[in-house]
């Protein structure tokens, strides 16, 4: 059994070509011995483990080993069992692809944990997945992460050659317009800000396939997967859920009428409620509260989660003021705390930076408000081109 997987272990790392280096990897504490990657389903999480060995072993060196749970053979073999040989034949790092397809997951990575000091677990799971708050076992030994599918730092150095770095939003608000002409001396951003919104986010865009349908794909494995699955639902569930998934998509990004789409989808206002907390754990749509306010209650804005997933649901039209908004939101949310704004901006980050999203940037404005305009290369004081906000990881 170890031979076989030795040998796809090896064929995968000769033929993984050159990913682009996601920031991510400089984030981890690599030194932890249960790491866990979480991510949405099409974000590469597959690709981050493979480029993790190839970074720090040979593709021959049998001191690592990717392995999938969708391998058949693991559903006769114990991953303790397994994990126990490959400890025995030297093994240091074991990389497990899509843990929950193992029962029990958590209690055997706690088994793995305790029964082999030496050895280094790095597991994938889905963002619907509880690594700490309802898996007890692994408060303390577990580490975990989100990986995100790509900024638009992160295509446009790959689109463009670039090597932009990360900045923080203090940097953007300080200094944004000696950033902009740093980053344009390399390239123009806004030659490649359209084609990000449009595909940008999720990695397989790289695939000769056609993008549209293996996004399609990717949202139905999300609802049937990563919702109905990992949370042992009814089969019943699954039209109802997409149902509500696509009236979200075309309804208003304000606070959702819950008792309207209860009504429309023939279900309890209870329920829509939980299908949209389960859809945000996804990563299909995401909520944003007044300050202080959180779930269970009703979100006072529901937007996609990103511009892809927009154009996938609804190609053609999308509205410009609502893709504004949700890149922004998506750009912003993994590092900083989102806010609903008052009569004066969209959104506050982290209780005090104030945002306001508009094609039209006012001549005179708010002093406490930052204003992002769309189209422009540069900006100027308060005003910041939405597209930088894409930098920020």
């Amino acid at each position: 059994m170890l031979e076989t997987l030795f040998r796809t272990h090896q064929y995968l790392l000769e033929h993984l070509g050159e990913p682009v280096h996601r920031s991510l990897m400089d984030e981890i504490n690599w030194r932890d011995r249960l790491i866990g990657i979480k991510g949405s389903r099409g974000v590469g999480k597959t690709t981050f483990l493979l480029q993790y060995a190839k970074e720090n072993f040979s593709p021959k060196d049998r001191r690592c080993l990717y392995v999938n749970m969708n391998n058949f053979l693991f559903q006769t073999y114990s991953l303790v069992r397994f994990a126990g040989e490959f400890y025995k034949a030297g093994g240091q790092v074991l990389l497990i692809d899509q843990i929950f397809k193992v029962s029990s997951w958590s209690h055997v990575l706690h088994e793995c944990y305790e029964k082999f000091p030496m050895l280094k677990i790095i597991f994938t799971g889905s963002t619907v997945m509880r690594l700490k708050d309802e898996n007890p076992e692994l408060n303390g030994i577990c580490h975990s992460y989100s990986l995100r599918g790509f900024s638009f730092r992160e295509y446009l150095n790959m689109m463009a050659g670039t090597d932009i770095r990360p900045y923080t939003l203090r940097e953007l608000e300080n200094r944004h317009e000696r950033i902009a002409k740093e980053v344009c001396e390399k390239c123009n951003p806004l030659e490649h800000f359209q084609a990000y919104l449009h595909h940008g986010y999720y990695p397989f865009f790289l695939e000769k396939k056609n993008f549209s349908e293996n996004l399609l794909k990717t949202m139905n494995m999300m609802v049937e997967v990563d919702i109905l699955l990992i949370n042992q639902m009814e089969q019943k569930n699954l039209n109802r859920i997409k149902k509500l998934l696509y009236l979200l998509a075309t309804g208003s990004t304000g606070a959702p009428n819950v008792s309207q789409l209860a009504a429309e989808v023939q279900t309890s206002r209870t329920t829509i409620m939980n299908y949209i907390k389960f859809l945000s754990d996804a990563r299909l749509v995401n909520m944003v509260y007044k300050k202080g306010e959180g779930y269970p209650k009703k979100p006072a804005r529901l937007l996609m989660h990103n511009t892809n997933l927009m154009h996938g649901l609804t190609p053609g039209k999308v509205n410009v003021a609502d893709m504004m908004e949700t890149f922004f939101q998506n750009a912003v949310s993994g590092k900083y705390k989102l806010n609903v704004g008052d009569r004066s901006c969209n959104f506050i980050l982290d209780g005090k930076s104030r945002f306001r999203i508009q094609e039209d940037v006012p001549k005179r404005k708010a002093t406490d408000v930052i204003y992002i305009s769309k189209d422009k290369l540069q900006g100027e004081g308060q005003e910041i081109p939405l597209w930088m906000f894409g930098l920020l990881y």
